[in-house]
């Protein structure tokens, strides 16, 4: 599949290589924010908050959409919450990610993510 260069970096914690899997256009929509997140170093500054946050993630299922996307199916905790979601994510003309879908369930741990992302957001601006 064509994701597993950023499936791999994400498992491995490697903000870079993760980076290098996207395009600097990319554009993200995130289950929490109504606005989505657009370029590469928003992305990044997302990602970097994303990888000390969520504890045990890992992938657990890649699927192909008939349109040449792939959906990357994950599972994580934060504390004592748990929670699964999927990446579905499309790519530009060179295969770099352009366009990126994440979904989380069930309510408590979006809620639960949405919280730590945020407290560390306000952390990291101060």
């Amino acid at each position: 599949m064509r994701s597993e260069a950023f499936r791999a970096a994400v498992e491995a914690l490697d903000l870079e290589a993760a980076m290098a899997q996207l395009s600097p256009s990319v554009v993200l929509y995130s289950p929490v924010t109504f606005k989505p997140f657009e370029g590469k170093e928003a992305v990044r500054a997302l990602f970097a908050i994303l990888f000390r946050t969520f504890e045990d993630f890992r992938y657990v299922g890649e699927y192909a959409a008939d349109d040449g996307g792939e959906v990357l199916h994950f599972r994580w905790r934060i504390g004592d919450r748990e929670g699964e979601g999927i990446d579905m994510v499309r790519f530009d003309g060179d295969g770099l990610i352009d366009d990126f879908t994440v979904m989380i369930r069930p309510l408590s741990a979006v809620l639960a993510l949405r919280d730590s992302v945020f407290a560390r957001l306000a952390a990291d601006s101060s």
